[in-house]
């Protein structure tokens, strides 16, 4: 029994969900801009800080406009000692995006709010929004390097305040002064994640957003959307894949043996690009960056990478599949030190900028989302009570 009225497209592939001043990207091209700034201009150019004041409010911020959003996320990365506490009793074993999530949800019974959210999309005064917005920011990255420490059995370091976002991450998460070089890389790498239009985890952040669920729960649906190795796995999986190449004779056959069995070759193909992802592009100019910095030290799975790409452009590039964000994004936080299961909260930590601006830009004009199905199951038929039942085994 069919009762569409619209064809079902699987995926919603093509289909606008919202209207959206945030952000763009030409899958041709290969172009990416957040409010209409270029991706290579910020990540060259820009910071976090700045890149998440652009994406939430629209326009480049004044040196005062940034000086003081920057001292509020400074002075909001401390959480409630109830927070830690959570952590604690959570299995060492557990996965960080399970435990980010399960923290991130918790926010909201430290900084409630909700009854400030109304039927008109957005509390009477715009304060709580902004509040929630700065506290939740501020708090990922001390989320995910708190985690990290306390699943080794050891106490967090608490954040400092005269570090920007990207040192101050380090710093927590390493308990040593980040190398400038290397800081400025894990900045970049932030700007690089923080937005990219309508993808899965900004969908479901939509969907419950426009429920005027509070903000903490729309960045916790997000953090699980996000979690999938469709999403936001996968540049863990192309170090296990890097891992079982081996060496860069070996690409050539492992590849061709891959494609022959129809297997994922993860970091390659985008639903978008048709081209080279621009950000991957970014991330291996940011790996040559390191690479010539710790004179020729990172990674002796880069030199895997650069033939597995060389050798794809053979047999993947006629086909419009290339690297994309993913490929050489593990391959960088592995080389700053951070662990393969916590490449994907880091994606976190990032995305969260993108997550808030597209709160915030809904809840201006919001209409909780209820799309329609297409039905395929039985048409209205008899109840059939216990007795007049026929037993499906037999005997």
């Amino acid at each position: 029994m069919d009762t569409s009225t619209h064809a079902y497209i699987p995926g919603l592939q093509g289909i606008p969900a919202t209207q959206s001043r945030i952000s763009f990207l030409d899958g041709q091209e290969g172009l990416l801009t957040y409010r209409g700034y270029r991706i290579v201009d910020l990540a060259r150019h820009s910071t976090f800080e700045e890149t998440a004041w652009v994406l939430i409010n629209g326009e480049l911020p004044t040196p005062e406009q940034l000086a003081c959003f920057d001292g509020e996320l400074r002075a909001n990365r401390r959480v409630k000692y109830n927070v830690r506490d959570i952590m604690k009793f959570l299995p060492i074993d557990g996965h960080p995006m399970e435990a980010l999530q399960t923290c991130v949800a918790s926010l909201g019974m430290f900084y409630p709010g909700q009854e400030r959210m109304t039927a008109h999309g957005v509390s009477a005064d715009s304060e709580f929004v902004e509040q929630m917005i700065i506290k939740i920011l501020a708090s990922m990255a001390t989320l995910v390097a708190m985690w990290e420490r306390i699943r080794r059995g050891d106490d967090p370091i608490p954040p400092r305040k005269d570090l920007t976002y990207a040192e101050n991450f380090l710093y927590m998460m390493n308990e040593r002064e980040p190398d400038p070089v290397e800081a400025r890389i894990m900045d970049a790498c932030l700007v690089l994640h923080a937005e990219h239009t309508i993808n899965a985890s900004t969908f479901s952040a939509l969907v419950c957003g426009s429920t005027l669920a509070p903000p903490n729960l729309v960045v916790a649906s997000a953090i699980g959307t996000l979690a999938g190795p469709l999403h936001g796995g996968a540049n863990q999986r192309v170090l296990n894949m890097l891992d079982e190449i081996g060496s860069p004779a070996k690409v050539a056959d492992w590849l061709d043996q891959r494609l022959a069995n129809k297997q994922v070759v993860w970091g390659f193909g985008h639903r978008e690009y048709k081209v080279k992802d621009p950000r991957a592009d970014i991330l291996q100019g940011l790996l040559e960056q390191l690479h010539e910095h710790r004179h020729g030290d990172v990674s002796p799975l880069y030199e895997v990478a650069k033939e597995l790409e060389r050798c794809a452009a053979e047999r993947l590039a006629p086909k419009g599949v290339y690297p994309n964000v993913d490929f050489y994004s593990g391959l960088l936080y592995e080389a700053l030190g951070i662990p393969r299961d916590q490449f994907t909260p880091i994606f976190a930590i990032s995305r969260t900028a993108g997550w808030l601006a597209h709160w915030k830009e809904q809840l201006s004009n919001n209409r909780i989302f209820r799309p329609t199905q297409e039905y395929q199951g039985y048409a209205p038929r008899s109840y059939q009570p216990m007795s007049e039942r026929q037993s499906s085994f037999p005997g």
